[in-house]
């Protein structure tokens, strides 16, 4: 299991996230919605490790994330950052193969080169895996970059806008997968996305953040509210249903 427990986060004399508590369902997908700036990326990368926090405590499995070796915390949970600046000459598959890495420093086994050959074809990227990953579209990298977590085979999944450069066709797309990596291997994945219309098609479960707080946590239809979303972006949202799932309207 994961769960924050008043959990604080400050830049200088800025406090971006305040008193943070909630849990993390295990087997679920969990999106992180609401406006910009509000701590959804910040939050990642704390649960991540990838910047400490000054109060509160952050439990995976038991066990504070910050009690973890680099290496035993990398075979438990995995991430993928919003930006990923890549100036190297790597082909898709090289790539790929970086997210074995916590396993075999490098030394790829048989096993590894399954576990490599099934993120490929599960991201469609099987025909470009040998391509370099300068000459990719944006939609091409970004899903070569969830083939390379998902290599890394973690019970739980963090992904900082993983829809990013993803056109409408593959952004459905890769909401699919997402959910089927946790219907069909049980990851828990947290993930956040700036449209709500994908959190409510897809997620388990939603958080709300806003202005560093925890604005609201629950189900889907705990959160696809009119007068939730209204104070949430400071809109007027108009909620409709169809086919059993809530969608928002606020053109």
């Amino acid at each position: 299991m994961l769960e924050l427990k008043n959990v604080t986060k400050t830049f200088g004399k800025k406090t971006v996230i305040h008193n943070v508590s909630l849990p993390v369902e295990k087997g679920k997908l969990t999106a992180c919605i609401g406006p910009n700036g509000a701590g959804k990326s910040t939050l990642l990368e704390m649960i991540s490790c990838l910047i400490p926090y000054e109060q509160g405590n952050i439990i995976l499995d038991g066990k504070e994330v910050k009690a973890y070796q680099p290496e035993e915390l990398a075979k438990r949970l995995s991430v993928l950052k919003q930006s990923n600046h890549l100036n190297v000459r790597l082909t898709v598959r090289e790539l790929v193969a970086f997210g074995r890495f916590p396993y075999t420093r490098g030394r790829l086994s048989e096993q590894c080169h399954r576990v490599i050959d099934n993120a490929l074809h599960y991201l469609g990227l099987d025909k470009l895996q040998g391509q370099y990953i300068d000459t990719l579209s944006g939609g091409q990298l970004q899903r070569a970059l969830i083939a390379m977590v998902l290599c890394q085979d973690t019970d739980y999944i963090l992904l900082d806008e993983p829809l990013n450069n993803l056109d409408m066709n593959f952004g459905v797309k890769m909401m699919q997968t997402i959910r089927q990596l946790v219907d069909e291997l049980n990851k828990t994945i947290v993930t956040v996305v700036h449209d709500v219309n994908f959190a409510a098609a897809y997620a388990d479960n939603i958080i709300a953040m806003k202005d560093g707080q925890l604005f609201q946590a629950g189900s889907v239809d705990d959160i696809m509210k009119k007068d939730v979303l209204d104070e949430l972006f400071g809109m007027d949202i108009q909620v409709v249903e169809n086919g059993g799932k809530k969608f928002i309207m606020y053109y």
